[in-house]
């Protein structure tokens, strides 16, 4: 039955079509063939419902609506010339600018595809012009977005908790080392690539431009502040952050900056609605379809195959980034969470790994698949916004995936890179 569900889902992704409908179908045919036809369908569509009824996936919309506004308004376009006034003029200035830029958005969109639009868009031209490669610009754009996936608020830390029954929260502070490192190795390879290429520097901007900068950049700052002080503070639930966010996204572009007009309410709501249509319509399914791989008892002859239940809490971890890794390079991110984070759940729970640690990897190796050819989702959005053919977006990721798998290496040896935060916060 496994077998033929891959077979068919496989089929249909190669065919083109959208990640929903393979999953579906192969969901729907493995229901069939393990009930004997569509008798039992209820039950099948009562564990979809099942997938949605979580409140913190209340989030997930929430989270988009804010990243939708702001991309829209002055937000990003504030943070990054607050970025490039202190860092432009230095040595790959303009390209370490772009990573931070990108870091400091998914602080307060939590989307790599919003990010990708929201700083892609302003700072590709200016790197461009200042003489900078376009596959290094692209590959920097795409990977350092994927940055979003680990900074809070994270879409995928969120769909993460919800399934593992993990909290949230915890999942959110633990990601803020990962991302911190990560930005580390990403500036110092522009760096090096800026010096080994010869690229000339920005003007240094004067210290009342760089004030003037920070007073503009000010209020959307107040993103993470909002996010991270809110619920570490025991203020509000990351579900409620999320609607804080939104109203705050509103008034700060609405009425404060004046960016957005009313009319403009409705072309927000509709992309927010579709995105999330297809968000919720792949938690439903993904439900489905882990409850139907799960009485068919499927998990367990996967991992005894792999030997997992011989490996110990290194291997377990190991095996969880490869698998990880490789889905992720041809499925929906989403999808991914969903459908291997219920097989892999006997083995964590057997090797006793902490569940925030597992999520934390979990989520770095998503955002890696998700910027990795041949089919990482970043790299489509890459193409559709910067309108450049698929070779030239891929050709430059690959120093930029070495040093994410080194990251995911690092967290591994040394899990205090997520932890330590975590245990600070938690501490009893």
């Amino acid at each position: 039955m496994a077998t033929i569900m891959m077979v068919i889902m496989i089929g249909l992704l190669l065919l083109g079509f959208p990640m929903m409908v393979p999953l579906i179908t192969g969901a729907v045919i493995g229901f069939v063939m393990m009930f004997d036809g569509f008798g039992q369908m209820g039950i099948f569509i009562q564990q979809m419902m099942g997938g949605i009824r979580p409140a913190s996936l209340i989030a997930v919309p929430m989270f988009i609506l804010a990243a939708d506004i702001m991309t829209r308004g002055q937000s990003a376009d504030r943070l990054i010339n607050m970025v490039m006034a202190f860092i432009g003029h230095v040595k790959g200035g303009l390209a370490i600018s772009t990573a931070t830029s990108c870091t400091l958005f998914g602080a307060v969109s939590g989307s790599t595809q919003a990010t990708v639009v929201a700083v892609g868009s302003p700072l590709r031209p200016k790197m461009l012009k200042a003489g900078y490669s376009d596959p290094f610009t692209l590959a920097l754009i795409i990977n350092s977005s994927d940055i979003a996936f680990l900074i809070p608020p994270s879409i995928g830390m969120i769909i993460y908790g919800v399934i593992s029954e993990t909290s949230i929260a915890e999942l959110f502070i633990a990601g803020v080392g990962p991302g911190i490192l990560i930005l580390f190795m990403f500036s110092l390879y522009c760096l090096i690539y800026a010096y080994k290429n010869n690229v000339p520097t920005e003007e240094r901007s004067t210290w009342k431009q760089r004030a003037v900068s920070v007073r503009d950049a000010l209020w959307p700052l107040f993103f993470p502040v909002i996010i991270v002080g809110g619920i570490y503070g025991g203020i509000f639930s990351p579900t409620e952050a999320a609607a804080v966010c939104v109203l705050y996204a509103f008034l700060l572009e609405f009425v404060v900056f004046r960016s957005l007009k009313m009319p403009d309410i409705y072309r927000i709501a509709k992309s927010t609605g579709l995105i999330t249509a297809v968000v919720f319509i792949l938690v439903a399914v993904g439900n489905g379809f882990s409850y139907i791989i799960s009485f068919a008892q499927i998990p367990q002859a996967i991992l005894e195959s792999v030997g997992i239940s011989d490996m110990g809490p290194v291997g377990v971890m190991i095996t969880i980034c490869i698998a990880f890794f490789i889905a992720c390079m041809f499925v929906d991110p989403i999808v991914v969470i969903l459908v291997l984070t219920p097989i892999f759940a006997p083995a964590i729970a057997s090797a006793g790994l902490d569940p925030v640690l597992v999520g934390v990897l979990i989520t770095l190796q998503v955002a890696i698949g998700s910027a990795t050819p041949p089919f990482g989702c970043d790299i489509f959005t890459a193409i559709a916004i910067f309108k450049r053919p698929y070779l030239e977006v891929i050709r430059g990721t690959p120093p930029f995936i070495f040093m994410l798998v080194a990251a995911a290496g690092l967290i591994i040896a040394f899990p205090d890179i997520a932890l330590f935060l975590r245990d600070l916060a938690f501490r009893d």
